[in-house]
């Protein structure tokens, strides 16, 4: 299996591929990479699933590229991954931001290879201000953000750790957090963020018609449960919404193995009683 692969326009992404059956490809949140799915790729192959994960470009072990950071792109480089393993009946899983890449990918290349969609602390459809949407974010609020990772990144991350694993992260967990987010190089971290400020994936989910697992914590400071998961449960017809009492953001950290075994029973169902 190749350890990384290259996109279209030459930009090289890190892999992990774990184990052989039906595929399950896994998109990481901001600022992280794809070993935060360790725990969830190996309780998935051990048990017949062949499991795949990257570092996004600009993330972790994939090339620090200067450009790319938008979603159409980042969408792109996805769709990149699945062609160049070829895989087909593919379970999509994404993560926080990773969640709008994968309904980027589905609105922009279709869903020719994918057979089910997981929605993680996703900031789907939007998570931006507005009239229906009072709680979202403001520009200004994504500009103060970024202004605060130019000025002292680990700082920054540091100060919003709590909101995104809660208060409970044991020390050495949090310590590992820590260190893949800073593997994330500034430009990305900025043209992420920057991305997320000016993009809203309501159009986007029209285009998640196959069934769709839905998972968030009700106590997600980053995403709230009103503002994103709700509302996209609502907009995806075939589509369960599981909410996890207490949780904070960063699901497959916190909860890891009760997110695994949700994934495992999702991608065991008969497709027809999915959701």
């Amino acid at each position: 299996m190749p350890e990384s692969i290259e996109t279209r326009d030459g930009t090289r992404l890190f892999l992990l591929d774990w184990g052989a059956g039906a595929p399950i490809v896994f998109v990481h949140g901001f600022t992280l990479n794809a070993d935060v799915w360790e725990h969830q790729m190996m309780h998935l192959a051990e048990r017949g699933h062949r499991c795949v994960a990257y570092d996004r470009r600009g993330h972790g072990r994939s090339e620090k590229s200067w450009s790319g950071y938008d979603f159409d792109t980042l969408a792109n480089d996805l769709a990149d991954v699945l062609a160049t393993l070829d895989l087909r009946e593919v379970t999509l899983v994404g993560h926080s931001i990773g969640a709008c890449e994968v309904v980027r990918y589905l609105s922009r290349h279709g869903a020719e290879r994918v057979s089910r969609v997981v929605l993680v602390s996703a900031a789907v459809p939007s998570v931006l201000h507005a009239p229906d949407a009072p709680q979202g974010l403001t520009v200004e609020t994504f500009e103060w953000m970024i202004a605060e990772m130019e000025r002292d990144r680990p700082a920054y991350y540091a100060s919003v750790a709590p909101r995104v694993f809660g208060d409970e992260i044991p020390e050495e967990r949090y310590r590992w957090v820590m260190s893949i987010a800073l593997q994330t190089s500034l430009r990305a971290a900025v043209g992420c963020t920057r991305a997320q400020s000016r993009d809203d994936f309501t159009n986007d989910l029209a285009a998640v018609t196959m069934p769709t697992l839905i998972v968030h914590g009700s106590a997600d400071q980053s995403n709230p449960v009103a503002l994103t998961a709700a509302r996209a449960a609502a907009a995806i017809p075939n589509s369960q919404l599981i909410v996890y009492d207490g949780a904070p953001h960063g699901l497959p950290v916190t909860h890891a193995q009760r997110l695994s075994e949700d994934l495992l029973a999702f991608v065991t169902q008969d497709v027809g009683a999915a959701v």
